[in-house]
């Protein structure tokens, strides 16, 4: 069965629950499962991300196409 066959045949079988808590299960599931990236990233990439929203936060932005001249 192909992915979409599966999340159909999903959300049918969740459309007839009548139970409140074990919705509430399954919703606990999925948020488990989505990760935060920001978790993920190394302490080096956190900090140039800081670094970057500092820099458009002050302006110190560029043009795309002046950019794309720049290092061209």
């Amino acid at each position: 069965m192909d992915l979409q066959s599966l999340k159909i045949q999903l959300v049918q079988q969740i459309l007839e629950i009548e139970s409140k808590e074990l919705i509430g299960k399954l919703l606990q599931t999925i948020s488990k499962e989505k990760k935060d990236f920001w978790l993920e990233l190394t302490e080096a990439e956190k900090k140039e991300i800081e670094i970057g929203l500092k820099q458009i936060e002050n302006g110190e932005t560029e043009d795309w196409d002046n950019f794309l001249k720049r290092v061209s």
